[in-house]
């Protein structure tokens, strides 16, 4: 820990020591491909209008000056993959040298140096080409690469697998209450990553009414006859007047809302699209939470707040189990990975 220089944890630091040397309980992984959060890579998009350039100069620069992938903007980061170069002998993560991995927590608190100047990457992907080192700490968390699946494309799969994963458990704690029906559950951003995950978990753990909203008819046609929700509503999710008046014909507010846009403003129509006394959980770095804590007591709407922190233990493994098993959910990934 570089700063401040009392004690704190290293997502919550400015700067981070990234040096190769590790302590007992860590492991050096070297690094092949970045995975940038989704909403860490709109503001840089929105901020440089689209330069390329700029954005791979800006990401070189926060790496440098704070020794981890942490957007001083969004405080998110995203994570990586790559080769476990160096194990110390207390580490806790059962990991050895050569595996081929893929870090399941933020690069916002990872140590991180790169060496190549991102040169490979043109700066308007998510997925960043690099060179260089990563520290993962003891209570760090890495999941070894499927032999089966295209690394990017797990890659993807587990920078979001937290989403399906709390909505799995969510829906089955609604679903198992006796003599209710099956729960409502919208999601707000369908077509994505984490959204369309989250509506196939919705679905195996018993949901009943499935509502995916999406930006554009071009994510509609993605969705539609897929399965996965039984309407796709186009909508502006970030509009507390379009979104619930859209909604009005895909049978009204919801048991449980999904936030998986990476727009912010979100919050408050969120919680207008959830019914009384039901559940919104926010997936998206793009939230305030105070906008939807405050939100939450100006509209009078008793409902419950969950914040998704990425982490439910054996939250990889499902992802990946939902994406080998929902033809239609791979598909939309390996159409972003193709893309």
């Amino acid at each position: 820990m570089l700063d401040p220089a009392r004690a704190a944890l290293p997502q919550a630091a400015r700067r981070l020591d990234p040096g190769p040397e590790i302590w007992a309980d860590e492991v050096r992984i070297d690094v092949e491909t970045l995975n940038l959060d989704a909403a860490s890579f709109r503001q840089l998009t929105e901020k440089h209008h689209g330069d390329g350039d700029a954005v791979r100069r800006e990401v070189l620069g926060i790496v440098a000056e704070r020794g981890k992938l942490q957007n001083p903007v969004t405080g998110s980061g995203g994570m990586l993959i790559g080769t476990v170069a160096e194990v110390g002998p207390a580490s806790p993560l059962g990991l050895s040298p050569g595996d081929h991995v893929a870090t399941l927590v933020s690069l916002s608190l990872t140590p991180l140096v790169l060496t190549d100047g991102l040169e490979r990457w043109d700066g308007r992907s998510e997925r960043v080409p690099a060179r260089g080192h990563a520290i993962l700490f003891g209570r760090s968390i890495a999941e070894i690469l499927p032999d089966d699946l295209d690394p990017e494309l797990a890659l993807m799969v587990m920078d979001v697998c937290g989403a399906p994963a709390l909505v799995d458990r969510v829906v089955r704690e609604y679903a198992g209450r006796p003599g209710s029906p099956a729960p409502s559950v919208l999601v707000l951003g369908g077509a994505g990553k984490s959204g369309s995950l989250s509506l196939a978990a919705a679905g195996d753990a018993g949901a009943g009414r499935r509502v995916a909203v999406v930006r554009d008819g071009a994510e509609a046609a993605q969705l539609e006859g897929t399965g996965l929700a039984d309407e796709v509503v186009v909508a502006d999710a970030s509009s507390p007047v379009d979104l619930p008046a859209a909604l009005g014909t895909a049978g009204g507010p919801a048991d449980i809302t999904v936030v998986c846009v990476d727009v912010p403003g979100c919050e408050q129509p969120a919680i207008l699209a959830t019914a009384q006394g039901g559940t919104v959980v926010f997936f998206s770095m793009a939230t305030q939470f105070a906008a939807a804590a405050l939100g939450a007591e100006g509209l009078a709407a008793d409902v419950r707040m969950l914040v998704g922190n990425g982490y439910t233990p054996g939250h990889a493994a499902h992802a990946l189990d939902l994406l080998r098993r929902y033809p239609a959910v791979r598909g939309l990934f390996e159409a972003r990975l193709g893309g």
